[in-house]
């Protein structure tokens, strides 16, 4: 997309702005209220004479839905639809912060752009409602006097190990909620509130409000490049003007894209500006956050799903009370209720990560951009390996490109060689079929005696991605999915990575019963570690995937030891191919490069380049030069050429053409139709009615229904319709106007996915 946000239909922001502006609204008002639930458009209410200061155009209230009570965000003046004697009394307003305007239009436009209904939009700005109340005050625990702790024997309690570890604790730091001091001291709260009632720990009231330490843009930070901070002071420029503008910060693996967009940030903060970084996974913060400690001298605040219940409350309250100065966070921290916002950062922008999936379908790198815009904020998208779209939009000069063409303090890009495993096929070892060439087995063993570490990269969790019966030939399937349950060994589960479904690995055939005949086809990297142990016993290694790590402290855990040299080999997915730092790291060889070259995906060429090019910029990044390996069955394969050559802009360009001639994206718009239900014949009968009453404009064309690739997902079957128009043309209108002409049945789910990324 491009960065000229045109609301492509009329909003409710707009409609509710001519209807009476942003109030306030005083007692006996109308007021429309938009609900964050997946409805149309706004509910008429009245301010009730409780209310004596009424209410103002983002307030969040209270109001009775039916039998129930919901909350919903004042959206300006009612709409006037309803007779006066039906419309009833909000409940009360709640003591929170009010949206703030920009995220009111911000919720407005990203409905009218993905199809979504406003209030499933809201939702995202509104979802934590324990956070609209005021904080409870909260019962902390610590000692009299943490210089002089008590004396259990004394006080006739035995000083066993679990209450001492407490009273250390407690004499080292505040006083803390029982819980939290419990796992400071690591011993469970019971420990903690028997103390108490003993009169060890003294219990006193605080205001439960997080106030997060100031991060400070004065605090020595690393010493930058001449070009660096040439590049430094054109993003600082950009955040003094308080303009919106987009960056792409393109560099080299390696070149401190990092350290740069941190100088935009320190010019934020010192404007008292707040500031989101958007990261992919959370897997990437934990490096990310050591170095923007280390840069400004404190944490900022996270927002991502493994956050408990309590943390999500007090981050939200205190984005809202502008107490948040900087945010990191996954896609979903666009939509916090920013006051003041500065600044917007999308590292890695090029990751598929950021395109959500489910429910509202939008992209968080392209959303951003529009939440620039619509705030006047500057806007950096950063990137080794950035996207096609993102790429000609700074040709075109919508963005502005700052490129650091060089890797810093002097490190060299590693080498590259490419495997051809037609010609140096794996040879077996005694611990069972192997999947590494004898030259890439010899240079692991090379680099090993030198003390140096190794990454071995397969993108493939479990152990196999696929069991069969090698009597009947049966593959094990999933029942809820049309997916192959992968075999993980570490548990003895077959799992389904698209629903969750596991099952025991089954001793004889499901299909013909018979015993000890189920193969394991394919490596995944539970399986590489097998030979791993067998060619390297003695080497420390680790399987690093996303089912193998927990939350993001023990990722931050894992980094950390293979950052000090405790591991020597890594077995690891894409959770290792981009942000992390390892000097040590000097050899990257890829198991199996040709994965995700077919598929039938658009950008699945595109996508290996960029997951390839990330992967093989980990090694070499200290003092040391690096080397990658990439194995592969056809060495003549663009991605690969482009890879060993170092050539990436012949690739960008070929791929361009490729694009362009077949008038897909960014050269045309597409738009998919997914059609589930639990009832086939309902799926395909609804599949029915909208091909027939499908757009007749020979502009558009439309492809489908088809089965989905994953036909069957989640015990729901699949049905999909592709929508290809030219780039110029607004496809919104289009599809809003084939879905009014056909009624869709209570089992049926037809969603719209603008702009897809995922074609399964």
């Amino acid at each position: 997309m491009s960065t000229k946000p045109a609301t492509p239909a009329p909003t409710l922001f707009a409609a509710a702005a001519d209807a009476g502006g942003a109030g306030p609204f005083a007692p006996g008002s109308r007021v429309g209220v938009l609900l964050p639930l997946p409805l149309g458009g706004l509910y008429d209410y009245r301010v009730p004479p409780s209310e004596r200061a009424g209410v103002v155009a983002g307030q969040v209230v209270e109001v009775p839905l039916g039998k129930r009570r919901e909350i919903g965000v004042v959206w300006g003046a009612g709409t006037g639809d309803v007779p006066e004697a039906k419309v009833k009394d909000l409940v009360r307003a709640f003591p929170a912060p009010p949206l703030p305007d920009v995220t009111r239009r911000f919720v407005d436009w990203v409905a009218a752009y993905t199809l979504g209904a406003p209030g499933a939009v809201l939702r995202m700005a509104v979802s934590v409602p324990q956070a609209l109340e005021e904080a409870r005050p909260l019962t902390v625990y610590g000692l009299r006097d943490p210089a002089d702790p008590p004396d259990l024997e004394r006080m006739g309690l035995k000083a066993t190990r679990a209450r001492l570890a407490v009273l250390r604790a407690a004499a080292e730091l505040p006083p803390l909620p029982a819980a939290e001091l419990a796992r400071e001291a690591g011993v469970s709260d019971g420990v903690v509130r028997s103390l108490a009632e003993a009169g060890v720990l003294v219990p006193s009231l605080v205001q439960s409000q997080l106030m997060p330490d100031r991060p400070d843009p004065e605090h020595p930070g690393p010493d930058l490049s001449g070009l660096q901070a040439d590049v430094a002071e054109d993003l600082r420029r950009r955040v003094r003007a308080h303009e919106f503008s987009v960056a792409l910060l393109e560099g080299v693996t390696g070149s401190g894209k990092t350290e740069v967009y941190f100088e935009a940030v320190a010019e934020a903060l010192r404007q008292g500006r707040q500031v989101l970084v958007l990261v992919p996974e959370i897997s990437l913060t934990g490096q990310w956050l050591a170095r923007f400690r280390r840069r400004f001298g404190a944490a900022p605040l996270e927002w991502h799903s493994e956050l408990t219940a309590a943390r999500r409350r007090d981050t939200w309250r205190a984005v809202a009370e502008g107490r948040a100065a900087v945010v990191v966070g996954a896609r979903s921290a666009l939509f916090l209720p920013y006051p003041d916002l500065g600044l917007i950062v999308v590292d890695e922008e090029h990751e598929q990560a950021f395109k959500q999936e489910e429910g509202v379908l939008y992209h968080a790198r392209d959303m951003a951009v529009v939440r620039g815009q619509l705030g006047s904020i500057p806007v950096v998208l950063a990137s080794a390996t950035p996207s096609l779209e993102t790429v000609l939009n700074a040709e075109a000069g919508r963005y502005d490109r700052l490129h650091l063409p060089v890797r810093h303090a002097g490190a060299e890009m590693p080498a590259m060689d490419v495997v051809d495993m037609r010609r140096f096929p794996p040879e077996k070892g005694d611990w069972g079929r192997s999947w590494l060439a004898p030259t890439v087995v010899e240079a692991v063993t090379q680099t090993l005696e030198k003390g140096e570490q190794v990454l071995l990269f397969l993108n493939r969790r479990g152990y196999a991605p696929l069991t069969l019966c090698r009597t009947c030939g049966y593959r094990i399937q999933c029942p809820n999915c049309t997916a192959w349950l992968v075999e993980h060994r570490l548990v003895k589960r077959l799992v389904c990575h698209h629903c969750g479904h596991s099952a025991p690995l089954p001793k004889e055939c499901p299909s013909c019963g018979a015993e000890d005949t189920l193969a394991a086809c394919g490596p995944g990297v539970e399986r590489l570690a097998e030979e791993v142990q067998g060619r390297w016993p003695q080497a420390r290694s680790v399987v690093v995937a996303s089912d193998t790590l927990g939350g993001p402290s023990a990722v931050a855990a894992m980094m950390e030891r293979i950052a000090a040299h405790e591991v020597d080999l890594l077995i690891g997915t894409q959770v290792l191919a981009k942000g992390h730092h390892f000097p040590e790291l000097t050899l990257v060889a890829v198991v199996d490069s040709d994965l995700g070259l077919s598929g039938g995906d658009l950008r699945a060429a595109e996508r290996t380049w960029q997951l390839l090019t990330q992967v093989a910029g980990r090694a070499g990044r200290g003092e040391k030069p690096g080397r990658v390996m990439l194995q592969t069955y056809q060495p003549d394969h663009p991605v690969l050429h482009a890879l060993a050559t170092g050539d990436a802009e012949s690739f960008l360009e070929a791929e361009t053409e490729g694009r362009r001639a077949a008038s897909m994206p960014p050269f045309g718009r597409l738009a998919a139709l997914i059609v589930s239900g639990e009832d086939e014949a309902a799926v395909d009968s609804t599949c029915r009615a909208l091909a027939a009453a499908a757009p007749r404009d020979p502009a558009v064309e439309v492809l489908g229904p088809a089965p989905a690739p994953l036909a069957l997902l989640r015990g729901r079957h699949r049905r999909r319709f592709l929508v290809k128009t030219p780039r110029g043309m607004r496809i919104q209108p289009v599809m809003r106007g084939w879905l009014t002409k056909v009624r869709v049945p209570h089992s049926v789910r037809v969603q719209v996915d603008v702009d897809p990324y995922s074609f399964l």
